[in-house]
């Protein structure tokens, strides 16, 4: 009687060899790596003699694993600077915690006769003039701050009206304008607020101010 032996199938052969199921996934740049040199051994040892993979297409493979191996050890070295660069916004957000800033806002607080605010200017300005208004938006005192070069300013307020009278404490709101050579220049309030906290989400850094609201780095204008 003849006995009969059967051929295992390449591909079955071929995926046998690699010692693991074949939709495991692979967690880390290196067990990715050893799969592919395993999975290219692997053919190699089963190609058709008649008919062997060319040498192009090895150097093809080598390169596209080599490729994929730099992005994912890129990536990698990218999140590591970035879980770096939020570490120390982090640490500077905390030290704000108990200072003042300013930050974009029309809002004035009067207290015991004193008063803080700022603006912005986006260009150098021949005249600049702060509105103070109460609550009914009626103007209770009109500040000429003169000339003023671009970038930020902050003011104080005495907390008396244009007639000289004490104005009585609370909240009082503004409005900026400028000029130069007649023409008007871009002004933009800033408000004074202490910061009582930070949050760390997933949004990045945001800072508590009081009544003002939350606000993030980007929008503190000036420590003081």
């Amino acid at each position: 009687m003849t006995t009969t032996t059967a051929t295992a199938n390449p591909a079955q052969s071929l995926y046998a060899s690699l010692g693991q199921r074949t939709d495991t996934k692979a967690t880390t740049v290196d067990d990715a790596q050893s799969r592919f040199l395993t999975l290219l051994t692997t053919q190699l040892q089963n190609q058709d003699p008649l008919n062997p993979m060319d040498n192009a297409e090895v150097t093809s493979q080598l390169a596209q694993i080599s490729t994929v191996d730099g992005i994912e050890r890129l990536n990698a070295s990218l999140q590591k600077l970035l879980d770096g660069t939020t570490d120390a916004q982090a640490l500077q957000a905390a030290s704000l915690v108990g200072r003042g800033v300013l930050v974009p806002g029309t809002a004035l607080q009067l207290t015991q006769g004193a008063s803080f605010g700022g603006i912005e200017l986006t260009g150098s300005a021949d005249e600049v003039t702060v509105a103070i208004k109460d609550a009914n938006g009626l103007v209770m005192r009109t500040i000429n701050l003169g000339a003023l070069p671009e970038g930020v300013h902050p003011f104080a307020w005495d907390g008396k009206t244009d007639n000289g009278t004490p104005a009585a404490d609370g909240n009082y709101s503004m409005s900026i304008s400028a000029e130069r050579g007649g023409e008007a220049v871009t002004a933009s309030a800033l408000a004074l607020g202490q910061v009582s906290s930070i949050t760390r989400g997933g949004q990045g850094m945001t800072i508590n101010v009081g009544a003002l609201g939350v606000f993030t780095m980007a929008d503190i204008k000036e420590i003081l």
